[in-house]
C-alpha cells in the first residue's frame, strides 16, 4: 500500500469489523520510482512485514 491511501485502507478495514487491522507502507507514488528506489521500497516492505507475519 502506497503512503497516499491508508487513510482509506483504514476506513476500509473500520468498515469490514476489522479495525486496527496492520498493514505495511511505502512511498508514494511507484508509477515513476527508479529501480533502485524500487528495491528500497521492496526492502522496507520486507522490514515492516517480517514483525507482522511472524509474530506469536
Amino acid at each position: 500500500m502506497t503512503a497516499r491511501f491508508v487513510s482509506a485502507a483504514e476506513m476500509m478495514a473500520r468498515v469490514l469489523g476489522m479495525p486496527g487491522y496492520k498493514f505495511v507502507t511505502i512511498g508514494h507514488p511507484i508509477s515513476n520510482a527508479s529501480d533502485a528506489q524500487l528495491a528500497a521500497y521492496a526492502r522496507a516492505t520486507i522490514a515492516q512485514a517480517r514483525p507482522l507475519l511472524l509474530r506469536s
